[in-house]
């Protein structure tokens, strides 16, 4: 039986857009997915009332959203989501994302993720191709070990307001996944060197001033520039002086932890 078996009745024209590149490997999947699946939730429950509880609606426009894709999952809900079953988080799901805000420490709550994309173009594997890449990998097995016990102290890290525990789980999950697209068959070589001219600008002004500022990336050359709300004026004066420099056009997104999708 269909999810919506009401769609049938209908003729639906669906429009949408993004204020980012799509295909660069920031997760533009996610928005899309996560918002028609929403759309479509809501739909149900105001032509028949069946997701007026909070957590029916959420887990059921997770579940959709995740046929579209593992991030669009996890972007239904505000603050932070756990997708994957896992033993760290109750109610924790395959399926579907849970909602994460309940285990996060108060600086995360205001933490800034700023994008400095190095690139706007497509990638040159998709996310979805490079998942599969990990099938024949020999690397695979111990790399599963390794997310599973990063994910754990990564939750500790969460729960305790520990930012550099969480700084370092950061970046060396963001090296070991290109470390992984490196050494797969093909391999990719998806970082720039304006990407790591970048890393290395932002591992020295961490040491320089003591300012808890990390890095993370997608599968692709960009660079996620992550540190707490408490510091965003010193930190945005160090974009604009030594990092706009390797971007795109000086191209920054400044992005921060959101309240969660919005309808309009």
């Amino acid at each position: 039986m269909p999810t919506f078996p009401f769609l049938q009745q209908m003729e639906l024209r669906i429009q949408s857009g993004n204020s980012f590149p799509h295909s660069a490997g920031i997760a533009s999947s996610a928005s899309s997915m996560s918002a028609l699946a929403l759309c479509l939730c809501s739909m149900e429950d105001r032509l028949f009332g069946t997701l007026s509880e909070d957590l029916v609606f959420d887990r059921k426009a997770s579940y959709i959203a995740r046929l579209g894709s593992g991030s669009a999952c996890r972007s239904v809900y505000s603050h932070a989501a756990v997708w994957g079953a896992t033993p760290v988080v109750e109610g924790s799901s395959d399926e579907y994302a849970v909602a994460a805000e309940d285990l996060l420490h108060p600086v995360f709550k205001d933490f800034h993720d700023d994008i400095l994309i190095v690139n706007t173009g497509e990638k040159s594997v998709s996310s979805r191709a490079g998942h599969a890449l990990m099938e024949g990998n020999p690397y695979a097995e111990p790399r599963y070990a390794q997310a599973r016990n990063r994910f754990s102290n990564l939750m500790d890290a969460f729960k305790k307001g520990d930012l550099e525990q969480f700084g370092k789980i950061a970046e060396d999950e963001a090296l070991t996944l290109h470390a992984l697209m490196m050494c797969s068959n093909p391999s990719f070589m998806l970082m720039r060197p304006n990407s790591v001219a970048l890393i290395e600008k932002i591992r020295q002004y961490r040491a320089d001033t003591g300012h808890p500022v990390y890095f993370s990336l997608d599968a692709g050359p960009n660079i996620h520039l992550l540190y707490p709300g408490s510091i965003v004026h010193e930190v945005r004066a160090f974009i604009d002086e030594q990092l706009k420099e390797h971007c795109e056009n000086g191209w920054v997104i400044g992005d921060w932890v959101g309240e969660g999708p919005e309808e309009i």
